[in-house]
């Protein structure tokens, strides 16, 4: 569980970004909802600003993930995850199968145009990481020096990627084609069908495989091909659209409402940093419909909530086909294509949409707030990003007027230069350290030798406390300046 809350963390890096891209996305489409940008240049010029970033979202999480989880977040882990995203990516895509398996193009397995995912960038970033992690501090022989330390990890990475282009080969056309069936299975389930289809697409979305389901409700793999018959008007009211219509009240109004819970259970001391978080990501989801910046800040730090919030897509998408209340979009289901939706031909009593996202959002801030609080589940701001010491050790001001270390020799040095200087030296220097890493409050150091350690010289930095976390590990809380005092540690010998 550690891993996997550790492996969230690691996500928010390149999930910050996307509410902005899917703004831009959303005020393009708002300016030109006939062309969708080819009728307006400053709509184009938006929608590709913010398209640059959602279709490239596997590429920053195998960069975010690759940084997050490696052990000193050195820029080298991030290249071994670029290396690992271009190898699979471009190993994958249908022209290089086809020559592979020495077959014609429109021959290869559709699977294989479901390749740049969330789901393949977080596995090649993991990768690239534990790559990095174990030979990053290799040192070659002298004819291979040049190679050695963190220029090792991107080489390893790149041969170790065709192991996973072997794996995918193999793997990815089964599975897939699985889902494909599966999906087919659905589709002649009526509304129970529409509302396991909303489960499954959720759930799937951290493998990526959630595509497999989208083409055979949304587009035309079976027949169904929702999206394009519901915007064309060829179709039957109250049926075509089936599968979009329940998820408007999940994205504009269920999962923000999940976002106010999780900030509400968030640490007082964190209320702030995820406040921020979770407005950008609410709005992004209810004017957009882009969900990734909120679902990804807790489906792996909480897994079972993830599950809960399935759970809740697939009764919503059950309610609006079981009723007939249909609405569609062309981007995602926020509110631009749910209001350019509403006055078509087969768009069936969609205000009833609001009325039932009103009543989900509901549904997930109470049970967002029961799991969250039954389960002491750690979504952001919980648990781990406390800044008071667990064990009472707190730190003592230096009196007015007391003697500080060296202060002649560091008259010009800065507030976070002087925390770190100190702390460094409480620590026993930077050769004491084995790795350091820091949360949003605090750093988390692994010890050469904690005999080293003087707790009392740490906190002349005026730090809130230290705190002894296990046989060789140190966390000393520091506050939300952290980043920029692990930084000033990084710089000095």
């Amino acid at each position: 569980m550690k891993y996997l809350q550790r492996l969230g963390r690691s996500l928010m890096l390149p999930v910050a970004v996307l509410p902005a891209a899917a703004v831009l996305m959303g005020i393009g489409y708002w300016i030109d909802p006939s062309g969708w940008g080819g009728e307006s240049v400053i709509a184009a010029f938006l929608i590709s600003a913010g398209d640059s970033l959602i279709s490239n979202l596997g590429i920053l999480f195998a960069l975010g993930v690759a940084l997050g989880m490696s052990k000193d977040k050195n820029g080298a882990a991030a290249l071994s995850g670029l290396v690992a995203w271009l190898v699979t990516t471009s190993m994958l895509e249908p022209g290089t199968v086809a020559m592979l398996q020495d077959i014609p193009v429109e021959d290869v397995d559709m699977a294989f145009e479901s390749i740049e995912t969330a789901f393949t960038g977080i596995l090649v970033g993991l990768i690239a990481a534990a790559i990095y992690n174990k030979f990053s501090g290799t040192e070659l022989p002298q004819a291979l020096a040049f190679f050695s330390g963190r220029r090792l990890p991107p080489i390893i990475t790149a041969v170790v990627s065709l192991f996973v282009v072997g794996g995918f080969l193999l793997l990815w056309p089964p599975i897939f084609g699985a889902l494909v069936a599966f999906g087919t299975f659905m589709s002649e389930l009526g509304s129970v069908g529409a509302g396991l289809y909303g489960f499954f697409n959720r759930l799937l979305i951290p493998t990526g495989l959630h595509h497999a389901l989208n083409a055979v409700f949304w587009f035309d793999l079976i027949g169904i091909n929702d999206i394009q018959n519901f915007w064309a008007g060829t179709g039957e009211l109250g049926v075509t659209g089936m599968y979009q219509g329940g998820f408007f009240p999940v994205m504009m109004f269920g999962l923000p409402a999940g976002g106010l819970a999780m900030y509400h259970m968030a640490d007082s001391d964190q209320k702030k940093r995820v406040g921020s978080l979770m407005l950008a990501a609410g709005f992004a989801s209810f004017f957009t419909g882009v969900t990734e910046p909120l679902e990804f800040a807790f489906m792996f730090a909480a897994p079972l909530l993830y599950v809960l919030h399935a759970l809740f897509t697939g009764l919503s998408l059950f309610i609006a086909a079981f009723f007939g209340w249909t609405a569609g979009f062309g981007f995602s289901a926020g509110f631009v294509d749910g209001f350019l939706s509403f006055n078509l031909p087969l768009a069936n009593q969609p205000y009833m949409l609001i009325i039932q996202g009103l009543v989900f959002a509901v549904i997930y801030y109470f049970g967002f707030r029961w799991a969250i609080q039954k389960f002491n589940l750690k979504t952001p701001g919980r648990g781990e990003e406390v800044d008071l010491d667990d064990g009472g050790s707190t730190a003592t001001a230096t009196a007015p007027g007391a003697p500080t270390a060296n202060v002649a020799d560091h008259s010009s040095e800065s507030e976070h230069q002087r925390k770190a200087r100190i702390i460094l030296d409480g620590l026993g220097g930077k050769e004491n350290i084995a790795s350091m890493t820091y949360c949003a409050t605090r750093l988390r150091l692994e010890m050469n030798d904690m005999d080293r350690v003087n707790e009392a010289r740490i906190k002349e930095a005026n730090v809130p406390g230290v705190r002894k976390a296990g046989k060789n590990n140190v966390q000393v809380i520091v506050g939300t300046e952290v980043e920029f005092v692990a930084n000033e540690i990084e710089k000095l010998d």
